[in-house]
């Protein structure tokens, strides 16, 4: 049976704790080998890529909406808390109007040689330091086939709970991994038979038409961090730049955006 919960400092659901305490997040995710999935959504698609749950946090409805995932957890030994509104927001910080949390075991990071298996489109997130931008990437990279993901090692955490959010749970469906050293990084996708490419507004670039002309059977995309763009030392190491053309006085798009518009390009 789900377990009430009615003081939010109980030490049981200290998975769940502050979700709104940056600091505190950094403690426990990812250094406490866990990461949040928030949402019905979320967790089927994070339980589908076969990851494992710690725990779950539900208000009362969802353990109707949610029977077969919180039969599952029970069986395996895995608690299922449930509690008030007013207890869940005591914990969390915030009003939990998804109305299902799961704390779930972090996987191990995957060799890169096995992310890259058989990709034919990859796309690299250069240093992006905004956890909506990735799960936005992310987001877009599942609909539009990109094989693959590679986050440099400055790169924001895609198991993050906002990056997973906004990703709505692709995170768990394209294949990712960290890509390290960056951008020595560029040698080893080289090697591996791909064109790399820079998106960036550098003067010398290519305009993205010209890209997909070129028809590269293997091809990396790579995308700066926001604001600043793709970094020096990359964009000297990449095959080619790239730069979507722009109208009406409008300089560049969101990294979000352009990796949306690149992605529906080359798909």
């Amino acid at each position: 049976m789900p377990i009430l919960i009615t003081d939010p400092r109980d030490e049981r659901l200290r998975d769940f704790v502050g979700l709104t305490d940056v600091k505190l997040r950094r403690v426990l995710e990812p250094a406490g080998g866990l990461y949040l999935a928030e949402s019905e959504k979320v967790i089927r698609r994070a339980l589908a890529a076969g990851h494992r749950p710690r725990a779950l946090l539900m208000g009362e409805r969802w353990l109707t909406d949610l029977a077969d995932v919180v039969a599952d957890a029970e069986a395996d030994g895995v608690p299922v808390y449930t509690g008030s509104a007013e207890v869940i927001e005591g914990i969390t910080g915030y009003n939990l109007h998804r109305g299902a949390l799961a704390s779930m075991h972090r996987p191990e990071t995957r060799p890169l040689e096995e992310v890259l298996r058989g990709a034919r489109r990859v796309a690299v997130l250069e240093d992006l330091v905004d956890h909506t931008n990735v799960g936005a990437v992310f987001r877009s990279a599942a609909a539009m086939g990109v094989d693959a993901v590679l986050v440099t090692p400055r790169c924001a955490d895609p198991l993050y709970r906002r990056a997973i959010r906004v990703s709505m749970g692709t995170v768990f469906q394209v294949p990712w991994t960290r890509i390290d050293p960056w951008p020595g990084g560029v040698g080893l996708l080289q090697e591996a038979g791909y064109v790399v490419a820079g998106m960036t507004l550098a003067e010398d670039a290519v305009v993205l038409d010209e890209l997909v002309e070129q028809g590269h059977p293997r091809l990396a995309l790579v995308f700066g961090t926001e604001g600043d763009g793709l970094s020096r030392r990359s964009s000297a190491a990449v095959d080619v730049r790239v730069r979507i053309p722009m109208m009406g006085g409008v300089d560049s798009l969101n990294v979000a955006a352009s990796s949306a518009v690149a992605f529906y390009a080359l798909r």
